[in-house]
C-alpha cells in the first residue's frame, strides 16, 4: 500500500522533488506489470491477461482510486474503471486512458533478452527493455505515478480506463458513446503515444485514418505452360501488377484522385531520424515528395500489405490465373473513411489492365482524429509538458490509430482531448527490443501532476473554457 503524502506538490519544485522521490517505486511496479504476458490475441493464455487486469486495479486502489471496476463486454477482455470524485463542486473532471494488453514478442530470437523479462538495455538502469513496457504499460505506470504525486487527493476529479484489448482491437473501441455518463469529462488525456524524440516535449495532434481493401483478379480456370500458352493468355499476376502500380506517380506519391493532401506546419523527423527508425537501407530513397510530415500525417498512404501469388521456391513455368493483393490505406485525419475508401475502391474498378476488368472488395475502415487546440486544457498541456522538460512542446501527428479515441470523444464531445505520454518514436514499439526511458517516464509523471494543477487553477480563475 502506498502511503498517502502529507502534503500535495503546490511548486513545480515541489511536484519534481516528489516525482523523484516516487521513481524507485514506479519502477518496481513497471517492472511487475512489464513481466505479465498480457497478449490479448487469439490464441494466447487469458491467465496472463486476468493477471494484468488484477495488478492494475490493485494498483489503482492503493493510489486512491475509489470504485475501482471491472468493464466486460462481449468477446473482450476486462478493462479497469476508476474514479476520484472532483474535490470541490466547480472542479473539472480529467479522464485518463491507457492500455494493459501488450502486442505479441514476434521472433524472439531477435530479442536481447527474454521478452517478458524486463532488463536494463546495456547494462543501465535509465532504460528497461520488455514487450510491452513503452507501448502502454509505462504510461499506466505514468497515470499511477501522478495520482501518488498528490496522495490520491489531485485539485481534478478523475475518470481512469485501463482497456484490456487495445493492441487486437475490441467491443470496448465503440462502447463509450452507449454509456456517456460514465466518461462524461471536461479533457482527457490519452497516454498511448509519446515524444517525437526522447527530451523532446511532444503533443500529438492528429490521428490518420485507416481502411482496408482486397483486389483480385482471376483469368484463367487453372495454370497453363507459359511456353505454349504465354504471350496471348492473360497473366493475372501482371493484371494485378499492372493496376497496383497506377496507385502511386514517378515520385511515389500517392496517385489515387480526392484523397486529401496538406502540407504539415508542425514538427517533423530529420531524414536521418526517419532513416534509422523505418531502417532503410542505405542508398535507397524515401518514398513521395515534400515534408516527411506531409508524406506521414497529412497525406495518403497506400501499402500493398499482403499479396496471393505463386512462390518463388516452388514456381512452376506456367500462366498464373489468379492473384489477390491487400491494400492498407491511410487517410487525412478530416477525411472521411467511407469516403476515403471509396475513392480507392472506384480507382480500382475503373481500371482494365489489358482489358481486364478487377474485383475489388471493400474491407475495414477505421476514422481518424484531430484534436482542437487553444482550449484551456491544451493551454495547461502546453505549460505542464515546458515544466517536465524545460522547452516549449512541438505539435506532431502520427499515422498509427487509436481506435478508442474516436469513441471517447463521441461520448464526451465537449471534452479537450489531449494525446502524450512516456513513449518515444524510438523505443521500438511493436518491434523486437522494445524499451523505454527511465527519463521519459519521470517527465511524464511530472507533466501529468503539472496539468492538472494548472488546469484546475484555470477553472479556479474563470479561465475562458466552460464546463462539458
Amino acid at each position: 500500500m502506498t502511503p498517502k503524502l502529507p502534503m500535495t506538490p503546490k511548486t513545480p519544485e515541489q511536484l519534481a522533488s516528489t516525482v523523484d522521490g516516487l521513481m524507485d517505486g514506479l519502477r518496481a511496479d513497471l517492472v511487475r506489470l512489464a513481466a505479465i504476458p498480457s497478449v490479448a490475441f487469439p490464441g494466447f493464455p487469458s491467465g496472463p491477461v486476468e493477471e494484468a487486469h488484477d495488478l492494475v486495479a490493485e494498483l489503482l486502489r492503493d493510489a486512491g482510486v475509489s470504485g475501482v471496476e471491472r468493464l466486460d463486454l462481449p468477446d473482450t477482455a476486462p478493462a479497469v474503471y476508476g474514479e476520484i470524485p472532483p474535490p470541490h463542486p466547480g472542479a473539472p473532471t480529467v479522464l485518463l486512458y491507457g492500455h494493459y494488453d501488450v502486442q505479441p514478442p514476434g521472433d524472439e530470437a531477435l530479442w536481447l533478452s527474454p521478452p517478458f523479462e524486463p532488463t536494463p538495455v546495456d547494462g543501465e538502469e535509465e532504460a528497461l527493455r520488455a514487450r510491452g513496457i513503452a507501448d502502454d504499460k509505462a504510461n499506466v505506470i505514468a497515470h499511477l505515478g501522478m495520482l501518488r504525486a498528490y496522495g490520491g487527493r489531485p485539485p481534478v476529479g478523475i475518470k481512469i480506463v485501463i482497456e484490456g484489448q487495445e493492441e487486437y482491437g475490441s467491443a470496448f473501441d465503440t462502447y463509450p458513446p452507449t454509456d456517456p455518463a460514465r466518461f462524461a469529462c471536461d479533457a482527457m488525456v490519452v497516454a498511448d503515444l509519446g515524444n517525437l524524440r526522447p527530451g523532446t516535449p511532444t503533443l500529438t495532434t492528429g490521428l490518420r485514418g485507416a481502411a482496408e481493401v482486397v483486389v483480385e483478379v482471376r483469368t484463367l480456370d487453372e495454370p497453363r505452360h507459359s511456353g505454349e500458352f504465354g504471350g496471348a493468355a492473360p497473366d493475372a499476376l501482371l493484371v494485378l501488377l499492372k493496376a497496383l502500380a497506377t496507385l502511386h506517380d514517378v515520385h511515389g506519391d500517392v496517385a489515387v484522385e480526392g484523397l486529401r493532401r496538406e502540407e504539415w506546419s508542425g514538427t517533423s523527423y530529420t531524414e536521418e531520424e526517419f532513416r534509422a527508425l523505418a531502417g532503410v537501407r542505405s542508398g535507397t530513397p524515401l518514398m513521395g515528395s515534400g515534408s516527411l510530415g506531409e508524406r506521414l500525417w497529412s497525406g495518403p498512404a497506400v501499402t500493398v500489405v499482403g499479396l496471393d501469388a505463386p512462390g518463388v521456391a516452388h514456381a512452376a513455368s506456367a500462366v498464373v490465373p489468379y492473384a489477390r493483393a491487400k491494400l492498407n490505406l491511410r487517410f487525412h485525419p478530416r477525411q472521411d473513411p467511407g469516403e476515403a475508401q471509396a475513392l480507392l475502391v472506384e480507382h480500382l474498378r475503373s481500371l482494365r489492365p489489358f482489358g481486364v476488368p478487377l474485383t475489388v472488395t471493400p474491407g475495414d475502415t477505421g476514422p481518424g482524429f484531430e484534436a482542437a487546440t487553444g482550449g484551456p486544457a491544451h493551454r495547461a498541456a502546453r505549460a505542464a509538458l515546458a515544466e517536465a522538460w524545460g522547452e516549449q512542446p512541438s505539435y506532431v501527428a502520427t499515422g498509427g490509430s487509436i481506435p478508442l479515441v474516436n469513441g471517447l470523444a463521441q461520448a464526451a464531445p465537449g471534452a479537450e482531448v489531449l494525446l502524450f505520454g512516456a513513449q518515444d518514436s524510438m523505443c521500438n514499439l511493436h518491434a523486437p527490443n522494445e524499451r523505454v526511458l527511465l527519463s521519459e517516464l519521470r517527465g511524464t509523471v511530472v507533466a501529468l501532476g503539472a496539468f492538472v494543477r494548472e488546469y484546475a487553477a484555470d477553472f479556479a480563475a474563470g479561465g475562458d473554457g466552460t464546463r462539458a
